[in-house]
């Protein structure tokens, strides 16, 4: 085996150690292209057939299974307390008016500012549903 072939073995044992390091879900899918360019260098076609396949496979791979896989593995993304008020009902303690910058609920026992995520007046003591948490914020809309 020559310099081409240990080289492929070496960007997939790269692309391993970097995703098995940084679990981005990313270099992976270089990985995948490394092998399948390094089988393709077994085959014996030339360098250029090569680096084609590796970047053809990678970019399938990154373009078509990476968000399957995110979304199945839940990457990235982990849920603190405050993301799970999504979804929830909560009572409006002040009335909430996005033009007057005013608002106010109370999600379990704390007290939030709010505004309305359609841009309707809703009055106090109405039940609301948190749709998304910007900043500081609960954005709601009517149950």
């Amino acid at each position: 085996m020559d310099f081409i072939g240990w080289s492929w073995l070496i960007i997939i044992a790269a692309c391993v150690i970097i995703e098995a390091a940084t679990m981005g879900l990313t270099t992976i899918w270089f990985a995948i292209g490394a092998l399948v360019a390094w089988l393709v260098y077994l085959i014996g076609l030339d360098l250029y057939v090569q680096i084609m396949v590796f970047l053809f496979v990678s970019i399938i791979c990154l373009v078509l299974t990476r968000p399957i896989a995110v979304e199945k593995l839940k990457i990235g993304k982990s849920r603190t307390n405050a993301d799970s008020l999504i979804g929830e009902q909560i009572k409006v303690i002040e009335t909430i008016n996005n033009i007057n910058n005013e608002g106010t609920v109370n999600a379990r026992g704390q007290i939030w500012s709010a505004k309305s995520a359609n841009d309707e007046i809703i009055e106090k003591d109405e039940l609301v549903v948190v749709v998304e948490i910007k900043g500081v914020k609960l954005i709601v809309k009517r149950k």
